[in-house]
């Protein structure tokens, strides 16, 4: 019993210095594909919540119904939420075929913004299929595809930069299976953000932008209930949500 006390004094130490190391660093939440099935469910959250984060939306599917263009528009009246873009096609998800037209990529980009009332420049966007950033301050290829591929892309990301876009990759990503399915458990996920920020191997120091797709929030994989959980537990784990537009800062 004599121990209790040092006990309780242990996790309470740990409790606090765990919230200061976690207080200034930030995660950035990002939701790619929509708007699809789970769009709304995102956007009930993110309002509920009071929680930043950026929607890369994909231009056809914003054209496939009034109710994806009514998502699209709620997004934008939303004051916590970046709409983004996402490109046009998402390449057909042909993406080397897509990245060996540079003008096409360019022009497909183009578009996206037309069909989704994207006009502040620079443009906050995430190209398909492809870890890129291409910010003032940052610049990051994406090696995963092979040095080979990556060389022969590169003109086609400095292209897309150059035309007004700011280019964002991503630090980890809530994995989802072939159906769309959230691979990780939020308990998982956290424990894993816990780990990297342990590493510290971000493309900027103390910031993580996660990479989520909209699908994975579909009810009937009770997408409302996992993304509140993984609000709900960054927050107590002490760490802040920061909106895109603050991440080169």
């Amino acid at each position: 019993m004599r121990f209790a006390p040092l006990l309780t004094a242990a996790v309470s130490l740990f409790l606090a210095v765990s919230a200061v190391w976690a207080s200034d660093r930030i995660i950035y939440l990002t939701f790619d594909d929509g708007p699809l099935t789970g769009t709304e469910n995102i956007l009930d959250v993110l309002e509920a919540e009071k929680v930043p984060a950026a929607m890369f939306m994909v231009g056809k599917h914003a054209e496939a119904s009034a109710a994806h263009r009514a998502l699209v528009e709620r997004a934008k009246s939303l004051p916590h939420v970046t709409v983004g873009n996402h490109s046009y096609s998402h390449a057909h998800d042909h993406y080397r075929h897509f990245y060996a037209d540079t003008e096409g990529v360019v022009a497909d980009m183009m578009r996206a913004n037309e069909v989704l009332g994207l006009t502040a420049k620079p443009v906050q966007a995430r190209l398909p299929g492809r870890d890129v950033f291409r910010l003032p301050d940052v610049y990051k290829d994406d090696l995963s595809i092979g040095r080979t591929e990556d060389e022969i892309e590169e003109i086609d990301f400095e292209f897309v930069s150059a035309s007004g876009f700011n280019l964002y990759g991503w630090d980890h990503e809530w994995v989802h299976d072939s159906r769309g399915k959230p691979v990780q458990t939020v308990e998982h996920l956290v424990s894993e953000i816990d780990h990297l920020f342990l590493g510290g191997r971000f493309v900027r120091p103390g910031k993580l932008i996660l990479l989520m797709h909209d699908e994975m929030f579909r009810d009937n994989y009770d997408g409302n209930a996992n993304l509140s959980a993984l609000i709900s537990a960054l927050r107590q784990r002490g760490y802040a949500f920061g909106s895109i537009e603050t991440y080169d800062d």
